[in-house]
C-alpha cells in the first residue's frame, strides 16, 4: 500500500507536468494575438512567451525534485542529507517562480486595459500558490532537520 502510494504520486507529478509542457507548446497558436500570426511571429517575437517559458524552468526543475523526495521516502531515506538538499532546492523554485510572477506585471502594464484584470487574476492563481508551496517546504525542511539532527546524536551514542 506504501509503494503504490508513492507511486500514484509520482505518477500525478509527471502527469502534471506533462499537462503544463502540452499547454506551453500547444495554447501560444491559439492565443488572442496570436490567432493568424506565423510561428516565427509567436514563437520570436513575443517577448511576454519567451519571459513564460524562462518562469517554467524553476517549475520543472521543483517537481523533478518532489520527485525525486518521493523516490527517498519509498528508498526509505526520508530523512536524510539529500532529502532536506531537495526540499530546499523545491524551496527555492517554489520562490523563483513567485518572483518571476511578481516581475511580469511589468508585461501587464504595457500591455492593453481589457487584459489587466484577467492577468492579474492569472498571476495571483500562480502566485498564490508557489508562496504557499515555498512556506510549506519550509516548515517540512525545519522538521526533517531536526529529525536528521535527533539521528545524528542518536547515532553518536553508543
Amino acid at each position: 500500500m506504501y509503494r503504490c502510494s508513492i507511486t500514484f504520486l509520482q505518477a500525478v507529478i509527471v502527469l502534471i507536468c506533462v499537462g503544463v509542457f502540452a499547454f506551453l507548446l500547444f495554447e501560444p497558436p491559439h492565443e488572442g494575438h496570436n490567432a493568424h500570426a506565423t510561428l516565427f511571429e509567436i514563437y520570436f517575437k513575443d517577448p511576454f512567451l519567451a519571459y513564460a517559458y524562462l518562469a517554467s524552468i524553476p517549475f520543472f526543475a521543483a517537481h523533478h525534485q518532489a520527485f525525486k523526495v518521493l523516490g527517498y521516502v519509498r528508498q526509505e531515506r526520508t530523512f536524510s542529507p539529500v532529502t532536506a538538499k531537495a526540499l530546499r532546492t523545491i524551496r527555492r523554485c517554489a520562490v523563483a517562480v513567485a518572483c518571476f510572477v511578481a516581475v511580469s506585471v511589468v508585461f501587464m502594464v504595457s500591455g492593453d486595459r481589457e487584459d489587466r484584470p484577467p492577468g492579474l487574476f492569472m498571476r495571483v492563481l500562480v502566485g498564490l500558490p508557489a508562496i504557499t508551496v515555498a512556506a510549506a517546504v519550509t516548515v517540512f525542511q525545519r522538521i526533517l532537520k531536526d529529525a536528521v539532527d535527533k539521528k545524528a546524536g542518536s547515532d553518536a551514542k553508543p
